[in-house]
């Protein structure tokens, strides 16, 4: 069982994405953005992060930015989840280290598929 963390602004997204990552057997830890990620990122055994663009405080990109620059966050699969499709702002997420991409509204079984992959 590994700890999945998933930062995002909508409370709505935070409980889709837990419940889910709860049913393939995985801990669920969520932040409603990137300043309280990266807390949780520092007090949990932390081994994928789920993470929304655009949020209060400090947005996924700048999130993703410095998670890459903590030990924990170094090497972990972080995957973007977000509605924006642009490849602008795709590129600007795997510029500061995102592993992956899934564009909102996405599935059930896309995040399966992506969680199950990754947590290999």
């Amino acid at each position: 069982m590994k700890t999945i963390l998933t930062v995002d602004d909508s409370l709505s997204i935070r409980q889709m994405v837990s419940m889910t990552v709860s049913q393939l057997g995985h801990t669920a830890v969520t932040a409603k953005d990137g300043v309280e990620g990266l807390e949780q990122l520092a007090a949990n055994d932390i081994a994928m992060i789920i993470t929304d663009v655009n949020m209060p405080r400090m947005d996924g990109i700048e999130f993703v930015r410095q998670a890459r620059a903590t030990p924990q966050g170094r090497l972990i699969p972080i995957v973007m989840l977000t509605t924006e499709s642009q490849p602008e702002m795709k590129q600007a997420g795997k510029a500061a280290g995102a592993t992956g991409w899934i564009v909102k509204p996405f599935t059930r079984d896309q995040l399966t598929m992506v969680v199950t992959r990754l947590m290999r």
